[in-house]
């Protein structure tokens, strides 16, 4: 079971730079978007759409970006994105370089333990951890009011970042 310690309540800050990069990671992680608009704002959640290159739909991600008061070094970026074929849903979370890898990403939605997830992959920008959107963790996301994701400093010390969930619904029945 993970231990959520929280170090601080989170600013929410959104910039152009990280919104574009990340929207560009979380469709196609080497290659670069041509243009990136925001299509709309649910809550702190925003709905991003792109045309990554190569691509020949345009496609939209709902994002939002948290950054620690206190540890500026310490924040995430959680999307969430269904994919190209519309066969999946995906939550994909990027997380700083430097966390510990092996432990995972836990989540837990209002305190109710959803389990770990376990990174994928390491980029420049960060490593990034995702889990395929079933219909339970869906469903919790959405009526749910709070998320708490857990990184890892050391095996032992788990640092919880919460993200608010407010507008999530919204935002995701407006992804195409």
């Amino acid at each position: 079971m993970v231990v959520f310690h929280r170090i601080s309540r989170l600013a929410r800050s959104f910039t152009a730079l990280a919104l574009m990069t990340l929207t560009t990671a979380a469709l196609a992680p080497t290659a670069f978007a041509q243009q990136d608009t925001v299509r709309g704002e649910y809550g702190w959640w925003q709905l991003r759409c792109s045309t990554p290159a190569g691509a020949q739909n345009e496609q939209c991600v709902l994002i939002q970006n948290v950054v620690a008061d206190d540890r500026p070094e310490l924040g995430l970026s959680v999307v969430a994105f269904k994919t190209a074929d519309r066969t999946a849903q995906i939550l994909r979370i990027q997380v700083p370089l430097g966390v510990l890898l092996p432990n995972g990403l836990g989540l837990h939605i209002d305190g109710n333990d959803m389990g770990r997830a376990y990174f994928v992959r390491c980029f420049t920008d960060g490593c990034y951890a995702e889990v395929i959107l079933e219909d339970q963790l869906l469903d919790s996301l959405k009526s749910g009011a709070e998320a708490t994701f857990t990184v890892f400093d050391t095996p032992e010390e788990g640092i919880g970042i919460p993200v608010d969930l407010g507008g999530f619904t919204e935002g995701f029945e407006a992804l195409p």
